[in-house]
């Protein structure tokens, strides 16, 4: 293996980004296929109702354990046999996962399909190093945006298939998927060897480090676990939600989860406040619409057509906050040091999915216990916690 680094062309092709940013979108997919299908995976491998939630759960803590202990590798192995490697081990468990009706080896695949899904944590980094540094945040915002398209495409693409086929069908299709991007990468993306003499003892140790000397990183992984765990509590509980009391088919929940994706245009809007040094009021914005989204249906009620609009209105406007808070945290980070950006990253995201991993967990709880209106309340107090954190702003230098 060379120890040399690859140097980035001086304009990165058109054709790369689009590579990057489905790739991102393809990877990250793997963790949302399950989301809308806790129902009927719980009811074929015999889990409770109150354990469903360990179904996205774990994939999602198999997702951090990878920000943790892959993704800083980033810093230290070759970068294109880094993903390919991962994604491979996606692949693997995903045919797992589509293949048995066991619950204890389904959940131990979904938490093998977080942990290599975090390919598209080194892709991004990978990104940011391939372009000239005059066009690094607009490049690296478009490869975030076919991430976040991912993230909500995956649900109502994953009920679509489902309802055609069964819940199996989807892990066929995105292990083939993945196996098949896992090729193409390895051919189409450039060598980058890092330029580093640590030990992964060393690298691994650096982290907490990092983590105490940069309060930015810190800050906006707060900002984004609150988010995320709303996002998650939501996105866990509306399927059954839907199913349950709207009686929608697989189907129908795919066509409110595409609402979703509308929310995806706030993005490139974030991007650009923030490029005009507006993050603060930016990240007001995503709170706001964050609470905004848990506070409407919890106050108002009408009949059924009306308290689907709501639902309807409210993963539209939660979608849209998540995403402008992840595109605004997201470019603070990537400003920071080139050498650590691997490693800043990984903690970046193994914080903010470690919320979305208690809020996916916490959504079925309360569904179970205290059915809709206690999922309500326990989404509105995320986005109140982002709010104390941004408040401690004022108090001194961000």
């Amino acid at each position: 293996m060379t120890t040399n680094p690859t140097v980035a062309a001086p304009g990165i092709s058109s054709g790369m980004v689009l590579l990057l940013a489905s790739a991102t979108g393809l990877i990250v997919a793997n963790l949302y296929y399950a989301q809308p299908l806790v129902g009927p995976i719980s009811q074929a491998t015999g889990l409770s109702p109150g354990a469903a939630g360990l179904i996205v759960t774990l994939t999602q803590i198999g997702y951090c354990l990878g920000m943790l202990f892959v993704v800083p590798l980033g810093d230290l192995l070759e970068n294109r046999r880094l993903i390919v490697t991962c994604l491979a081990a996606t692949s693997a468990a995903l045919l797992v996962a589509a293949s048995t009706s066991n619950a204890g080896l389904f959940l131990a695949a979904a938490l093998c399909i977080g942990l290599g899904s975090v390919a598209a944590q080194v892709v991004v980094p990978f990104a940011s190093h391939l372009a000239p540094p005059h066009m690094r945040g607009q490049i690296v915002g478009k490869v975030v945006s076919g991430l976040l398209l991912g993230i909500m495409l995956a649900r109502p693409v994953s009920s679509l298939v489902t309802d055609a086929l069964n819940w199996h069908a989807i892990f066929v299709l995105s292990a083939i998927g993945t196996a098949l991007l896992a090729v193409l990468l390895h051919y189409k993306l450039p060598r980058r060897q890092p330029v580093s003499s640590m030990r992964y003892g060393a690298l691994l140790a650096s982290l907490w480090q990092l983590l105490k000397s940069t309060p930015i990183l810190r800050r906006r992984a707060a900002y984004q676990a609150c988010m995320f765990g709303a996002f998650s509590l939501f996105w866990t509980t509306v399927p059954l939600v839907l199913a349950r009391q709207f009686n929608l088919s697989q189907t129908g929940i795919a066509v409110f989860a595409l609402a979703g994706v509308a929310g995806a245009v706030a993005s490139p809007y974030a991007g650009r406040r923030a490029d005009h040094g507006k993050s603060r009021s930016t990240t007001v914005m995503a709170l706001a619409a964050a609470l905004v989204a848990f506070g409407a249906p919890l106050l108002m009620e009408g009949g059924r057509v009306f308290e689907l609009g709501l639902l309807v209105a409210a993963s539209i406007v939660l979608d849209a906050g998540v995403s402008a808070s992840l595109v605004t945290g997201q470019r603070a980070i990537f400003a920071l040091g080139e050498d650590v950006r691997s490693r800043l990253n990984g903690l970046y995201m193994a914080i903010f999915f470690c919320g979305g991993a208690i809020g996916s967990s916490l959504g079925a709880w309360m569904y179970a216990h205290h059915g809709w209106h206690g999922v309500l309340l326990t989404g509105l107090a995320f986005p109140l916690a982002a709010s104390l954190v941004y408040a401690t702003e004022f108090l001194g230098k961000e």
